[in-house]
């Protein structure tokens, strides 16, 4: 078996485990149970970036997680307290700086290491719990917004690799991703409206509209690519080729969720500016 067919088994392996559990959680058990599961993903994902940017410092590592875990609590028990939200907005970002100045390491480094460790908490914390949030405030509605969210992004990456694996010809972003192509971004975006459909038509059951599912299929889908591509840029200019292993078929937690962290975001302002069933 060459190390393509193996590393797609090993894939689809993971999914058939890792499907049913959060299908379990979203329509069997009550909505904490699934931000008890997304919570410590989005911590481990969050350690993984700064284990690229912070390899040989495991302190800074650890504040940046409990930062993370800060963050992801905050936004998931107080999502309508604008002063708490306010003050995680405009603090998390300090600590990187303030951190960085009490453990300096090398210099040429400082710059990349404070910015990382003031965005990774908002960047990888928080998304993950719009998820649970989805859940817990869109009623009957909630188990199939955040299958929504998913699949834009894991159907759309799937569509992408079959679509350039066998019809991909023009590199899409050479200097970040060598392997993607302008034809699987395409066939990605095929396959998020798809997913927006079936999503509107039946899990949904009409309360999202097919005018206003395709559209965000679109936005979704396309910056969901644009989020896989961002992690490849973390990963490309520190030299990792991974964000870690302990996925099996999908390397780190980081690599499977990059871009979940996007396509949640679109989905939960869509949510909350536009759906006709409003988050609070």
């Amino acid at each position: 078996m060459s190390a393509g067919a193996s590393n797609l088994v090993l894939r689809l392996a993971t999914a058939a485990v890792a499907v049913p559990v959060i299908l379990s959680l979203l329509y069997l058990a009550p909505p904490w149970a699934f931000y008890a599961l997304v919570l410590p993903a989005s911590l481990v994902a969050t350690h993984e970036l700064l284990a690229m940017t912070h390899p040989t410092d495991p302190v800074s590592r650890a504040i940046g997680v409990a930062v993370a875990a800060t963050s992801s609590l905050v936004v998931y028990l107080f999502p309508d307290d604008p002063r708490l939200l306010l003050t995680l907005l405009i603090s998390v970002p300090v600590v990187g700086p303030l951190v960085t100045l009490a453990r300096l390491g090398k210099l040429e480094t400082a710059a990349l290491r404070a910015c990382a460790l003031g965005l990774a908490p908002l960047f990888v914390g928080v998304p993950p719990a719009l998820l649970g949030l989805l859940l817990r405030k869109l009623g009957h509605a909630g188990p199939g917004a955040v299958l929504l969210a998913l699949g834009l992004a894991w159907f759309t990456d799937t569509g992408a690799y079959f679509t350039g694996r066998f019809f991909g010809r023009r590199k899409l972003y050479e200097a970040v991703s060598p392997k993607k192509t302008v034809e699987g971004a395409l066939g990605g975006v095929v396959s998020s409206l798809v997913w927006a459909v079936f999503c509107s038509l039946v899990l949904l059951h009409g309360s999202l509209p097919l005018a206003h599912a395709l559209p965000l299929a679109v936005v979704g889908g396309s910056l969901g690519q644009a989020g896989d591509l961002a992690e490849s840029l973390f990963k490309r200019s520190t030299g990792v080729k991974d964000s870690g292993a302990i996925v099996p078929g999908h390397g780190g937690v980081l690599d499977r969720i990059d871009s979940v962290l996007v396509t949640s975001v679109v989905v939960y302002l869509y949510a909350q500016w536009v759906w006709n069933t409003r988050i609070g």
